[in-house]
């Protein structure tokens, strides 16, 4: 285990330990800690250890949360991603007045993650900052928010829909598929990106004469205080971040509900791109079963998919996917991602203490 690399951010176990033994205390509480981490910020919240033999409750118990900016490696590059992820992973325990040494488990979910070298890189970096005792669960950031809706079970299917976009599915055996969120340059269209991105293409092509008229124009151009949709240009390239285009969703679906065909447009081609993933992932695990028509979840999460006063994507998703799979039952998650982390981490963790109870007796017997 070691020191963060510039030598303050964990300075305050020492303080704690020190505070402790001065109190008389010599135990301290075992917790989880679980993170999800995207394009626009990273949330750690720590979760005490609950005991395995107990079911839990709704909702857990949570002993602190905390926040950081992105953790997406493929956004920030790779030392600003571990700075947010170990500064988030520190300011929770502070918070919960814990520290490294109480943590049993961790489940880190942080998009981005798509492959096991992936995985891999993380756990190795992990091993690193936390004791050997440690178990640690990398996963993708949909994993944690399948989980949220799930308490942190592994069935059913799950459709962000922020900034970026992605389906991801597992079936109780275990098998597990995705769809989309390959990011902005490989078309994740549904997205908070693709849509306001196609709408600034809308902008600029009908003020020079490509496309038709459509009032996301002015309103863009209002929603930025711009003068000519010439500044557009500027304006996108001058910091081109996903968050920052994603923003401009809500000028799209209020330019919808004036009746702005192109603006309408673009939300339908939302729908069915988004509808289009999750299909893609039941068809491929079968959750729908033999006939198409068995019960599954599928848990929705993202700015995107909130209702709004007329333009309801989420809803607009669901009965698109319902005309193939009449089997959906959606969720709207009552905790966030972070906790569906912590969840995971409860789930993967309680298995594995059964395994090794199990490994025990078989030995001792």
């Amino acid at each position: 285990m070691k020191r963060y690399r510039n030598g303050e951010i964990w300075d305050f176990e020492q303080e704690m330990q020190q505070q402790l033994l001065g109190d008389g205390f010599c135990e301290e509480r075992e917790v989880i800690l679980g993170l999800d981490g995207d394009t626009t910020c990273t949330v750690c919240v720590c979760m005490p250890l609950l005991p395995f033999a107990d079911s839990l409750p709704d909702p857990p118990p949570i002993l602190s949360r905390a926040v950081a900016g992105c953790s997406n490696h493929n956004c920030v590059g790779e030392t600003a991603a571990r700075d947010a992820l170990e500064l988030v992973m520190a300011d929770a325990l502070s918070k919960a007045g814990s520290t490294r040494f109480c943590v049993q488990a961790v489940c880190l979910a942080v998009s981005g993650v798509n492959h096991p070298t992936d995985e891999e890189r993380i756990l190795n970096w992990l091993r690193e900052i936390f004791p050997s005792h440690v178990q640690f669960f990398v996963q993708n950031d949909a994993v944690a928010a399948l989980a949220s809706g799930t308490m942190g079970k592994l069935h059913g299917c799950v459709l962000i829909a922020g900034t970026g976009t992605i389906a991801y599915g597992f079936t109780e055996d275990g098998r597990d598929a995705r769809a989309a969120g390959a990011g902005p340059v490989l078309g994740d269209w549904g997205s908070g990106y693709g849509i306001a991105a196609q709408a600034l293409t809308a902008a600029v092509r009908a003020y020079d004469g490509r496309g038709p008229y459509t009032a996301l124009t002015s309103n863009i151009l209002r929603k930025l205080d711009l003068s000519s949709p010439d500044e557009l240009i500027g304006w996108t390239y001058s910091d081109p971040s996903w968050a920052r285009i994603a923003a401009l969703v809500p000028v799209v679906v209020s330019c919808a509900e004036g009746g702005d065909e192109v603006a309408n447009k673009i939300l339908r081609d939302a729908v069915q791109e988004l509808a289009s993933s999750v299909k893609a992932v039941v068809r491929r695990l079968r959750l729908c079963g033999e006939d198409g028509n068995d019960p599954f979840p599928l848990v929705m999460v993202g700015g995107v998919l909130e209702a709004n006063k007329k333009w309801d994507i989420g809803r607009e998703v669901i009965n698109c996917i319902h005309k193939d799979f009449s089997g959906v039952h959606p969720i709207c998650p009552k905790v966030e991602p972070a906790i569906g982390a912590a969840l995971l981490a409860w789930n993967f963790l309680a298995r594995y203490s059964r395994r090794e109870t199990l490994r025990s007796e078989t030995y001792s017997s």
